[in-house]
């Protein structure tokens, strides 16, 4: 509890839950891994004709899957582990 000038006030909690940012961040990574697996190939394409898509639509797709999937495995794991 905080307390300044006569009042107090309990400390409120982030909405977020504790390593959901870290989570995210290793989705992120992972969505780039996935991504980088043909970057030659794809960076070929891109120079024989350029594709706009290839930037705008696959990247940001990997990374956000790549985040779906982290969190998604977390609230799996987080709700079948046993309650105390």
């Amino acid at each position: 509890m905080r307390c300044w000038g006569g009042r107090c006030w309990r400390r409120q909690r982030s909405g977020n839950p504790p390593g959901a940012a870290g989570l995210s961040a290793v989705g992120a990574g992972a969505g780039l891994a996935v991504w980088a697996v043909d970057v030659r190939e794809r960076l070929w394409r891109f120079e024989a004709a350029p594709d706009w898509s290839v930037l705008h639509a696959e990247l940001p797709l990997t990374v956000l899957g790549g985040i779906a999937a982290s969190l998604g495995a977390w609230a799996l794991l987080r709700r079948l582990r046993p309650r105390r």
